[in-house]
């Protein structure tokens, strides 16, 4: 009997949560870029230039020949020890490296959350805007995600104090990126920290604290860890794809003992183990200070390539109502158009000059502001960045004079 013999139809029938499920609006917007001769400021991707391609190869030899056959073999969910270990001694508060999981990005660290922590119809709580990426982690379990008002210096804790005293159910967590926050690149200092550690402990209200952009500081590292202020209180996520390379696929949640079993059962269920080779090669060219001396070298050049966009913005963007902020790190700085322009009208006339961006509604979890924008610095190269900015300008300047 051959294949096409058989004409019954099948009924597949989706759950319910897979009906949440959408596609990137960043990943869809990448394809535009991939044209030729596109000046991207859309993608979130680190700057190959910082990769550390000689460090991973004689990493890579070094553990096939000292230890290949269990840098090949399956291996504890948890995570390599000795990397743990590492992550655990890296941070600034007390953390076992029992309470270390290793995960396939960080962004797994946001699905494995998401699976222990929301029910259908619980609600959770987020900034506004915040990551795409999480919303599209937490969407599927259908939580109903409300946003926090926020400003330039974060999470409104007054807000969310009136928030937190007028739902039906208190919320299951608040997510929140307090270092060089994607989309925005906005920071909160100390004081807002405090506050809001403050509140959410005298709530009961978890955080969960998404950490990877903090190595990527431009002029001084920024305060301590909201986690680091209440280490029962929260979850925190981290990286390895910012600092070494996301081919990677390697990050780590730290998490109290009352959650961590529960998150070490999802990432079984999900794929028994983060690849056993890439973390040993992590650890191994973490060995001996690696860091020290790597990271700052990608800092002086998103620093460089910030100055040169901001440059660029304060110059093409004469005589027009654009209003921008100062990222003191990251890799994103936040963008906001006249009055009756639309980013997401905007979008492919802008595609049309030869530049891209990411529409900055695709980031709210409530009603977006179609004012905004997101502008990622560190891809481009400089020459890129001036013509890119004097392209995205001349579109304005159509769309304003259109509107």
């Amino acid at each position: 009997m051959k294949p096409n013999d058989l004409h019954t139809p099948v009924n597949w029938t989706l759950a319910r949560r897979a009906e949440r499920m959408n596609p990137s609006v960043i990943r869809e917007i990448l394809k535009v870029t991939e044209r030729p001769g596109i000046i991207s400021f859309a993608g979130g991707l680190p700057s190959p230039a910082t990769f550390p391609v000689e460090a991973m190869r004689e990493a890579c030899e070094r553990v096939l020949r000292d230890d290949g056959p269990a840098a090949l073999q399956y291996a504890a969910s948890e995570g390599y020890g000795p990397l743990r270990e590492w992550v655990a001694a890296s941070l600034p508060w007390p953390v076992d490296p029992a309470q270390v999981l290793i995960t396939t990005g960080s962004q797994q660290g946001l699905d494995l959350v998401a699976k222990v922590l929301i029910d259908a119809g619980s609600r959770l709580l987020v900034e506004t805007p915040t990551y795409l990426g999480a919303l599209q982690a937490f969407t599927p379990m259908e939580p109903r995600i409300e946003g926090v008002a926020s400003d330039a210096g974060g999470v409104d804790v007054a807000a969310l104090q009136r928030q937190l005293g007028a739902g039906d159910a208190p919320p299951r967590f608040l997510y929140v990126l307090p270092n060089f926050q994607n989309p925005t690149g906005r920071s909160m200092d100390l004081a807002r920290r405090q506050a809001l550690v403050a509140e959410a402990s005298r709530a009961g209200l978890p955080l969960v604290e998404d950490n990877p952009y903090g190595d990527l500081w431009f002029h001084q590292a920024p305060p301590s860890p909201l986690t680091a202020l209440n280490p029962e209180g929260g979850v925190y996520l981290g990286s390895f794809s910012k600092i070494l390379a996301p081919g990677l696929r390697l990050g780590f949640i730290v998490a109290p003992r009352a959650v961590y079993p529960k998150l070490l059962q999802a990432k079984q269920a999900a794929d028994l183990h983060s690849p056993s080779f890439n973390q040993r090669m992590v650890a191994e060219v973490l060995k001996d200070g690696f860091l020290d001396r790597h990271v700052p070298t990608i800092r002086a050049l998103y620093k460089r390539q910030c100055e040169v966009m901001l440059g660029c913005l304060e110059r093409e963007m004469a005589g027009l109502d654009v209003q921008w902020n100062r990222p003191d790190g990251g890799m994103f700085l936040w963008v906001r158009l006249p009055a009756g322009v639309s980013a997401i009208e905007l979008l492919p006339k802008a595609v049309d000059r030869g530049v891209a961006f990411v529409p900055g509604s695709a980031f709210f979890a409530g009603e977006p502001d179609e004012r905004t924008m997101r502008l990622s610095f560190v891809t481009a190269s400089a020459e890129q960045i001036q013509t890119g900015i004097a392209a995205l300008a001349a579109a304005i300047r159509e769309q304003v004079q259109g509107a």
